[in-house]
């Protein structure tokens, strides 16, 4: 591990208060700023970030052309790629200029270079090991309670939107970035369905929704971590697979307990990402466009995005209707293990 890498209180203090691990992040990016000229004009640029706005069934959406996040768009997530590029997220292949702040013992948090949100970052393992959830939920759980003055936590699955399926890590960014901040409570009000109520752990199912999802609601980590549990045994047993099940998570911490978003997913990609010519469209969803807000690293991709083209897109990339009833039925019959 490079010896430079972590600063200290006394170097974050130059720049920010750091009371709590949220100031200690806000202070790595003011850091960052000053001393790493590449993620500076990175910053810089979103002020030039282009947007559209599209409401469909009453609900937001927002497509940005930020070229900044070509690479992470296009990533080739293929095996063989893999083995033959040297893994960005291990610190050893960091620049030179990129520092961090360690969280807890075995990872370290990063200032996006490439960013989405005004203050963006990757909480990257500090050894090489696979992108997998059903070891590391804790982490993320603990993650989103620990930067919650300031950040959500996002998940990205290993065939769902992550550029690093190779290395464990999360990303961190605004509260209130992505539409679904605002929108979630009318969503499970309007359109969700509640599959469980325990004490202390609520279940809702959001399926009459272009993105359908799982939520919980608990200030209780046991009952958290089952919940997480019986979905992920849920969602594989849909799959038909021992491979992790796909999903991108979203998971925030406010007024005393812990709110998780798990988007199922059925492809990485929509069909329109491998054509040719015109028809081609170059977006990748992850967690941030699940959130509501669509990446487009091409302006003419971000010019000829449409209604339909959300449509078609989150249509093809989340699991059917069947599929998100027997997902359903799959957690509402584990109940009694809550």
């Amino acid at each position: 591990m490079r010896k430079n890498l972590f600063l200290s209180d006394k170097d974050l203090l130059r720049y920010e208060p750091a009371d709590d691990p949220a100031d200690r992040v806000h202070a790595l990016l003011a850091q960052q700023k000053d001393t790493w000229k590449l993620l500076r004009e990175n910053y810089d640029a979103l002020d030039d970030v282009q947007t559209r706005s599209f409401k469909i069934d009453g609900h937001s959406y927002r497509v940005e052309f930020n070229p900044g996040r070509l690479t992470s768009t296009t990533a080739a997530v293929d095996e063989q790629s893999i083995r033959e590029r040297k893994c960005f997220l291990c610190t050893d292949n960091l620049p030179p200029a990129q520092r961090a702040v360690r969280y807890r013992d075995d990872f370290a948090i990063l200032c996006n270079p490439y960013p989405i949100f005004p203050e963006h970052f990757t909480i990257a393992n500090v050894e090489h090991v696979p992108q997998q959830i059903l070891t590391s939920f804790p982490v993320l759980r603990q993650l989103s309670k620990s930067l919650s003055e300031r950040y959500i936590a996002l998940y990205n699955g290993p065939k769902c939107g992550a550029s690093a399926p190779d290395h464990l890590h999360f990303q961190a960014g605004d509260k209130g970035f992505l539409p679904i901040d605002e929108e979630y409570e009318q969503l499970i009000t309007t359109r969700g369905e509640k599959l469980l109520d325990a004490d202390g752990l609520l279940v809702f199912a959001v399926g009459d929704f272009l993105r359908k999802f799982i939520s919980f609601e608990s200030d209780n980590i046991s009952l958290l971590q089952k919940a997480f549990e019986v979905y992920y045994a849920s969602a594989r047993d849909v799959a038909g697979s021992t491979d992790e099940p796909m999903m991108n998570i979203l998971s925030s911490y406010q007024e005393g307990e812990w709110r998780v978003i798990l988007f199922p997913r059925a492809k990485h990609r929509p069909s329109f990402f491998f054509k040719k010519g015109d028809a081609k469209i170059l977006i990748s969803p992850g967690a941030v466009d699940l959130g509501g807000v669509i990446m487009t690293p091409r302006e003419e991709d971000f010019n000829k995005v449409s209604e339909e083209t959300l449509v078609e897109m989150f249509g093809e990339v989340s699991i059917s209707a069947d599929e998100f009833e027997k997902l359903k039925t799959g957690i509402s019959s584990h109940g009694n293990y809550l």
